[in-house]
């Protein structure tokens, strides 16, 4: 069940919602009806082995990749 929750709703009855969510429930954080937020429950995460290098070869950088940025390109950055 999806439960939808304005912005001072949800902070009077946060605990309620948490509890919803624990039971399986999906909340939505609105404000004037538009939603912002989705609480889900916390799954803890757990490392993964990476080793590095492991994409070595499948990537290549552009000559120019550290060349300097044209005025077009800087003035597009600034906005």
């Amino acid at each position: 069940m999806t439960i939808t929750a304005n912005i001072h709703s949800a902070k009077t009855h946060f605990s309620r919602l948490i509890q919803s969510v624990l039971a399986g429930d999906e909340v939505i954080i609105a404000k004037a009806g538009k939603p912002l937020a989705c609480i889900i429950p916390y799954q803890e995460r757990h490392p993964t082995n990476r080793t590095p290098g492991s994409a070595r070869g499948r990537f290549r950088m552009a000559k120019d990749f550290e060349a300097p940025l044209s005025e077009k390109e800087l003035l597009d950055w600034e906005q």
